[in-house]
């Protein structure tokens, strides 16, 4: 896992931790992930390791939606994901 990734999978971590420890029920969480190819499939690089770490901790991927978006800066995937506490 490269090092934007990496930080982009702590900062998730840190911000599930910190809602569990508040005793919310409910997370919803904003992934983006830079769209390499809209017209390719593959994975999805570093959406997995965010969502993994996340329910590591207690919370259940519940739904999920997807946006894509063209910036600037480039093609960007937006997953927003809903998840519950366990």
């Amino acid at each position: 896992m490269g090092f934007v990734n990496q930080a982009k999978t702590n900062e998730a971590l840190r911000q599930a931790q910190d809602a569990y420890a508040n005793g919310d029920q409910v997370l919803v969480y904003k992934f983006i992930e830079a769209n390499k190819g809209s017209i390719t499939t593959g994975p999805m690089v570093g959406i997995g390791p965010q969502i993994q770490a996340v329910e590591a901790i207690g919370w259940t991927l519940c739904n999920l939606a997807t946006a894509e978006s063209k910036t600037m800066t480039g093609e960007r995937i937006a997953v927003v994901c809903l998840f519950r506490r366990r």
